[in-house]
């Protein structure tokens, strides 16, 4: 025990002054004569050994009456475990993830209580100490040691932020070793990460913040029905929501805006730590560019109670026939709707290669020979581009082999036989036909090419036989287009199998929504030109690093500095594309780890301490426990007062 004021120890001197009345009696004698003093003297034993033990009693009372409001004026303590005068640098790192917009208690936020709490570190130690305050944003104020005085400020300003850190990260950003460190996080295992092993002369303070049985409603997959956007067609956008809690969620209304209206809303119930799927029809009158929303009210937790995404039927479709055939061909017809498709037909002789990179569809529509040059160019191609073959009444099996493989073979047959009802299972054929009747007519086609069984192909023969189908990286059909070898061209299946064809390498280009964690983005470069960057404009302005990928701009997105929600892709003015980015699932997990395998990951050593304090008031109490030591001067206060209590009873009742 340590005195914080020892020179009022001298005061113990006025012990003697209770111990002097007791030992003089300065109260006057009196005598009182009596006939016979025979019959007193058991009664005078009696009285004397009661004023005796009366006098003592007082006496002690008297006595720690006094030595204990001296200790109090002296103000002992206990002293702390870790003393603060050695200390003249601090690091604290505050958790400002959106997960600390979670309550901790009635009306605080867990960033609110994490933020007092670094005001209660930041006032415990001395005035001279200097601080390294680290958010998730790793601001510039966190580059450098500040005095207090300017701590005190930041920490008024500190804001949730859409950034999550794994430990590794917050590791690294320590300037100082062998010094203190305090951690105030909720330690959520789904951006924690492996962990790092922390140096062993850093002082780690590691302070939970607890939640009461967190509950959550987040989105946790969007995607369209039909993966093949085409403007016009139907579609709907189906939404897997996950209710990540253990409580019950009744009539949890969610919302799908398209273009800032409302379009359709359900009404969802959901079972503890379940998930459902929900389904949007969206407006079949859509062009160009739309921004949508999948909007609910889940309190409260609400940071990712909105999802952004695009639906994007602006961009038309590129396709390319190379053909041997003079006037209109069929593939012409059906790609004649200039709102969505871009078209551009060639001789075989005259084809202009520069436009083939941009092609979302190639068709080779029934060339006897395909020449060498132009095989060299669709090989180059088939990974980024639909490549259909038609083939030629007329073909070389030759030349047809060396593009397309050995297996392929001339079937000398002449007989129309009708094609099978397409699968209505296969995703290719999702959303095409209203109704899907077994029974419906189906086109007849002849046998020319053959490549052997297909059980995958998209389109079969009565017999079992593939009619189109994927051989290699292409789509090889097994007869020409014309009478009297088929009549598909004039088959209302005809339209919708050309489209999917054409729509399938524009699919994996067009994105409906990315995750902010997501590295790069991808558009389309046919009208980028210079070196004038494209700029991304949303609630930020930021310029990506960019490179031109064959007809791709790729850009790299830059880490931590986007926020959810749409940016235009801007060049020289103009909008190229929008596109839509949302929050990291994995800050909507909102389970943490125990603090025993946080500091495991951490390297475990002993210089890894806990602050297990829930309420603030508690903390606060184990803080100041730690570097300022236990005062006991209130005690010595109470006990005196005890005492002085002690003596006025004995004084009053005890005769």
């Amino acid at each position: 025990m340590i005195f914080q004021y020892p020179s009022f120890l001298w005061a113990l001197a006025a012990l003697a002054i209770p111990i002097i009345i007791h030992l003089f009696n300065f109260r006057k004698t009196i005598t009182v004569y009596f006939s016979s003093t025979r019959f007193l003297k058991q009664v005078k034993q009696e009285t004397t050994q009661k004023r005796k033990l009366k006098q003592y009693l007082v006496l002690a009372s008297r006595l720690l009456f006094l030595l204990f409001l001296v200790l109090a004026f002296a103000q002992p303590f206990l002293p702390a475990s870790e003393q603060v005068a050695d200390q003249k640098r601090v690091t604290i790192y505050l958790d400002n993830s959106l997960s600390m917009s979670t309550p901790v208690a009635e009306k605080t936020r867990a960033l609110d209580d994490v933020i007092q709490r670094a005001r209660e570190i930041v006032d415990v130690f001395p005035a001279d100490v200097q601080f390294q305050i680290i958010t998730n944003d790793f601001a510039p104020f966190s580059n450098s040691f500040k005095a207090k005085a300017e701590v005190v400020d930041y920490l008024s300003q500190v804001r949730l932020s859409s950034i999550s850190r794994p430990a590794s990260e917050i590791a690294a950003r320590i300037l100082q070793r062998n010094t203190s460190f305090f951690w105030l996080s909720d330690f959520q295992a789904s951006s924690f990460g492996k962990g790092v092993t922390l140096d062993s002369t850093l002082a780690t303070k590691l302070i939970p913040i607890t939640f009461n049985k967190p509950s959550n409603v987040f989105i946790d997959t969007l995607y369209l029905e039909n993966p093949f956007v085409i403007g016009g067609e139907k579609n709907s956008v189906k939404v897997q929501l996950r209710n990540q809690g253990e409580k019950r969620v009744e009539g949890l209304i969610t919302k799908l805006f398209v273009n800032n209206v409302q379009t359709s809303a359900v009404t969802v119930d959901m079972e503890p730590n379940s998930s459902q799927l929900v389904s949007f029809d969206l407006p079949g009158s859509l062009k160009g560019v739309s921004r949508a929303m999948v909007s609910f009210s889940d309190y409260p937790v609400s940071f990712d109670n909105e999802f952004y995404f695009t639906l994007n039927y602006s961009g038309k479709l590129r396709v390319i026939e190379i053909k041997s055939l003079q006037g209109t061909t069929s593939v012409e017809r059906v790609f004649g709707n200039k709102e969505l498709f871009s078209l551009a037909s060639f001789p075989s002789t005259n084809i202009n290669y520069n436009l083939l990179a941009a092609a979302d569809l190639i068709v080779i529509n029934q060339l006897d020979k395909i020449d060498p040059t132009l095989q060299a160019a669709l090989t180059n191609l088939k990974e980024a581009t639909s490549i259909v073959v038609i083939p030629s009444s007329k073909l070389d099996i030759a030349n047809y082999r060396a593009f397309l493989g050995n297996s392929i073979s001339i079937l000398n047959e002449k007989n129309l036989i009708p094609l099978n009802t397409p699968d209505f299972q296969n995703p290719f054929f999702q959303n095409v036909f209203e109704d899907k009747n077994p029974t419906m007519a189906m086109p007849v086609a002849t046998k020319l090419l053959d490549w052997g069984n297909d059980r995958s192909a998209l389109l079969q023969l009565k017999d079992g036989r593939p009619f189109l189908s994927k051989v290699g990286s292409y789509y090889v059909m097994a007869c020409p287009l014309d009478k009297p070898f088929s009549d598909f061209s004039q088959h209302a299946l005809f339209v919708p199998v050309m489209y999917r064809l054409a729509a399938l390498a524009n699919r994996s280009q067009q994105l409906p929504y990315y995750s902010l964690s997501a590295p790069t983005v991808s558009i389309s470069a046919d009208s980028i030109n210079g070196d004038e960057p494209v700029k991304m404009k949303g609630k930020v302005e930021v310029i990506p690093s960019q490179r031109k990928i064959s007809n791709r701009l790729v850009m790299e997105m830059p880490k931590y500095e986007l926020e959810k929600g749409f940016y235009n892709l801007e060049f020289r003015g103009d909008t190229l594309d929008v596109v839509a980015y949302n929050l990291d699932k994995s800050e909507s997990y909102l389970q943490t780890l125990k603090l025993d395998e946080v500091k495991a990951r951490l390297g475990g050593h002993a210089s890894i301490s806990l602050f297990d304090t829930a309420q603030l008031d508690d903390f606060r109490t184990e803080l100041k426990n730690r570097y300022l030591g236990t005062p006991l001067w209130k005690y010595a206060l109470i006990l005196s007062l005890f005492f002085l209590l002690a003596e006025v009873l004995l004084l009053r009742f005890l005769k």
